[in-house]
């Protein structure tokens, strides 16, 4: 379970994981599958799961690689200008500390 210090991105995952799981079981055990109607809805509700989780899987590998790229860069600018690396950081620490102390 998530709890309020994890990112939001996180808690996004864990929601939607239990929203398709709960999906999941509701299209396993309800309905009467002789009724056409059901036939179709059920079809439905599986084609736009199926839907959500491969555009959630996307986007999180999408993020995921975003994310690599950024810190492979940070790296490679500290690499080359140490002071100025040295500098960003003790500005983000202090601006940090400030907000977390109030």
């Amino acid at each position: 379970m998530t709890t309020p210090n994890e990112p939001h991105e996180a808690r996004l995952d864990d929601d939607l994981t239990l929203l398709t799981d709960t999906l999941e079981e509701m299209l396993k055990s309800s309905g009467d599958p002789a009724d056409q109607k059901y036939i179709e809805l059920k079809t439905k509700a599986e084609q736009a799961l199926h839907d959500v989780k491969t555009r959630v899987s996307n986007a999180s590998d999408s993020y995921y690689y975003q994310a690599k790229n950024v810190a492979y860069r940070a790296d490679d600018y500290v690499h080359e200008k140490p002071w100025q690396g040295i500098g960003i950081g003790a500005t983000a620490g202090l601006i940090i500390g400030l907000l977390l102390r109030r």
